[in-house]
């Protein structure tokens, strides 16, 4: 046995150190690669040695490891290809150095997630509860007699809590039977829907729950789509995560529809039964219940058989569902609604028009309103009779098939109004309506004028003209060939001379005017706006000449006794006593002498080739306007302003004012003007030809065709 501690003595059984190898060439790492991962074997057989002769080996003699002579070598190989536990993992770039287009969609689809949430989140949950913005509304007359019931009527929401049991669980047993163990949707009901649409080849069943139904009601259209059912289902969902199941229950009951223009549960007890909600008994439960499925078709309003027959569905549900005994379902009997008072009308052309009027006055409320209008139904249905009568009995020859009146105080209150021969036929309301007016716009030319400085004897030429390329003519062809006072144009309705005005006010002067007055239409920028080419509604028209009867501006039409007055501008006392004057030569000595009577103010409208034909003008505080004319836009067999328009007009005011037979007119307007008839205007109300020469003292005898040529009817110069 050698000396441990003789450093020369070295023990026979530990192998000699292996030579120095040569450096391999660069081959040498991948076969170095391939041995690494081999299992280690020593180069000879190991020898048994005591455990305690390890520790014997001398500390400065420390083994030299086998490779000792390829650092370089093992260098170049990564430490982490010589294990095979720890595999080459390449380390990913941070993300600001990664592709664009990968951040980019990273970004998207984070913000489309928080865009998803911020609106389920921001969801009005209360929106069941709130009233509906097309609640019900009675409008009545000026002495309080019903008009007409407009809207939907929805009552204040319940709370299920405060229900008899059998009540939500009429609801739930023919509509949702597991409303309490989904979560807002029910896979099986929908599998079971799809099956037996299948079996039927269409829709008759629906696979929605309640929460569904709720979602729908609430924030959706009854659209019948993939895309309107998927929101719907995940509207279900938020609901079910936001609410209880008695909140989902009690904006359900407060929010479906029944029938008959009923929203929610108070309402339809209420307008079908008569009672709150908490007093229905089972059966009437079990027939609210089963209106839901087709709430039109089954109202027992309208059809008692079929509500019953589905009631008594009801009844077989909830006993499945044990919310009420066998007995008690038998105990049922035939239930009725409560009698239904006379029905108002839904329907005419003031309440159409007034409707809007009061809707933006009470907004939304719970339950029926009930809003006071401006009609007079007496004046109303004199309006009606006498508009058809004139119709009926000259429409066929003059082919007119249809006219609109609207009568209003000159504060703009509306007391009648007729928007065509017959509601039930067409809705369609021709006094709110956009037609031409015609001559009747040169009301605005004419005030423009008056407003400029000139007065009603203010000269202007009724000659033909051109003006920019554009040749009025008068009717008929008929011209002055020299100046006349305003007043005989305006009476005689010359078109030549009312473009000669717009042309030298300017269009905008006279469209000034026109917004003035209230009229907010489009209006033509050209001078063929003078002759009334743009349209506007009889209405607004007659409200432009309700301001001079008032003698302020502007006047608004309106239709609610509860409608408050805008800031208004008083008339210059002079333009305003010139209009009148125009207006009063019109009616008694020009165009329009059909419809004069003591105190009428007025002005004829007829448009090219006699599509249309107006009257407008006032007496006291009664101002009403009058069209006649086609729905197809046809013409009449030569009707103007001055013709059936005037008549239908005077016989109207006749009748309103109370007066039966129209007196003759003792005072001449034009007498205080100090203006010479002779030559101005002939006894039809047209302007004679004019007089180039004084006739001599003594005139000598005429041939039997001569002397001053009266030009023929119509009465009615047109554009």
């Amino acid at each position: 046995m050698s000396d441990p501690t003789d450093p020369n003595d070295t023990p026979p059984e530990t192998p000699a150190a292996p030579k120095p190898r040569k450096p391999r060439k660069p081959r040498a790492k991948a076969a170095m690669t391939d041995a690494a991962v081999l299992p280690e074997t020593p180069a000879e057989p190991a020898v048994e040695e005591p455990v305690a002769e390890p520790e014997a080996l001398p500390e400065e003699a420390p083994l030299e490891p086998a490779e000792t002579e390829l650092p370089e070598a093992v260098e170049a190989v990564p430490e982490a290809a010589l294990s095979p536990a720890e595999p080459v993992t390449p380390r990913k770039p941070p993300i600001w150095k990664r592709p664009a287009w990968l951040i980019g969609a990273a970004a998207a689809v984070v913000l489309v997630i928080v865009l998803f949430a911020s609106l389920f989140w921001s969801l009005p949950l209360s929106r069941a509860l709130e009233p509906l913005t097309n609640s019900a509304i009675v409008l009545v007359a000026e002495d309080g007699s019903p008009i007409a019931r407009r809207g939907s009527y929805k009552e204040a929401p319940i709370d299920v809590a405060k229900l008899p049991d059998y009540v939500p669980g009429a609801f739930i047993s023919i509509e949702d039977r597991r409303f309490y163990s989904h979560m807002g949707v029910d896979p099986k009901a929908i599998a079971r829907a799809v099956g037996r649409n299948a079996q039927a080849g269409g829709v008759s069943e629906g696979g929605s729950t309640i929460t569904q139904q709720l979602a729908k009601n609430a924030f959706l259209s009854s659209d019948r789509n993939l895309r309107r059912k998927a929101q719907e289902a995940m509207i279900a969902v938020y609901l079910e995560a936001r609410l209880t199941k008695k909140e989902i229950l009690s904006r359900y009951l407060s929010s479906v529809y029944f029938g008959d223009g009923a929203f929610g549960l108070r309402a339809a007890a209420r307008h079908y039964f008569g009672k709150q909600p908490e007093q229905l008994s089972i059966g009437e439960a079990a027939m609210l219940a089963g209106l839901v499925k087709a709430p039109s078709r089954l109202a027992p309003t309208n059809n008692i058989e079929g509500a019953r027959e589905r009631m008594r569905v009801v009844l077989g549900a909830m006993v499945e569902t044990k919310t009420i005994t066998q007995a008690q379902a038998d105990a049922v009997g035939d239930v009725s609604p409560i009698e239904v008072q006379d029905k108002l009308p839904t329907g005419s052309y003031f309440a159409d028009w007034a409707l809007p009027q009061a809707r933006a006055a009470i907004g939304a409320r719970y339950g029926e309103t009930i809003v006071k209008t401006t009609l007079d139904p007496e004046m109303q249905e004199k309006a009606e009779r006498i508009l058809n009568d004139y119709i009926a009995r000259d429409g066929k020859v003059l082919n007119i098939t249809q006219g609109a009146l609207v009568a209003m105080r000159k504060d703009g209150r509306v007391v009648a109004m007729v928007g065509g021969r017959d509601y039930g036929s067409s809705q369609f309301n021709r006094a709110d309506g956009a037609r031409q007016p015609g001559s009747s716009f040169k009301l605005f030319v004419y005030l423009a004028a008056l407003q400029s400085g000139m007065t009603s004897t203010s000269p202007i030429l009724d000659t033909p003209v051109q003006v920019s390329g554009y040749m009025p003519k008068n009717h008929e062809g008929k011209y002055r060939d020299r100046e006349v006072p305003l007043i005989t144009a305006f009476a005689a309705s010359s078109n030549v001379a009312a473009v000669r005005l717009a042309h030298d006010l300017g269009p905008a002067k006279v469209i000034k005017v026109a917004r003035q007055l209230g009229v907010t239409e489009k209006i033509p920028d050209d001078l063929t706006m003078a002759l009334g080419t743009g349209s506007m509604s009889l209405t607004r028209l007659t409200a432009a000449y309700a301001s001079i009867a008032a003698g302020e501006y502007p006047i608004v039409a309106h239709g609610l006794d509860s409608f408050s007055k805008p800031k208004t501008t008083a008339y210059d006392p002079k333009v305003l006593l010139g209009m009148r004057d125009l207006l009063r030569s019109a009616t008694h000595r020009g165009t329009g002498l059909e419809a004069a009577i003591p105190g009428a103010f007025g002005k004829t409208g007829t448009t090219q080739d006699y599509h249309d034909a107006l009257f407008v003008g006032y007496v006291d505080d009664l101002v009403v306007g009058v069209w006649v004319g086609n729905d197809d836009n046809s013409s009449m067999n030569g009707v103007v302003g001055g013709g059936e328009p005037a008549k239908i007009w005077k016989a109207f005011m006749l009748a309103a004012l109370g007066r039966q037979v129209a007196p003759t007119v003792e005072v001449d307007p034009m007498e205080d003007l100090g203006l010479s008839l002779e030559g101005e205007i002939g006894p039809d109300g047209l302007p004679l030809a004019p007089l180039t020469a004084a006739p001599p003292a003594d005139p000598a005898p005429q041939p039997p065709n001569s002397g001053v040529p009266i030009a023929p009817p119509p009465p009615e110069p047109r554009p």
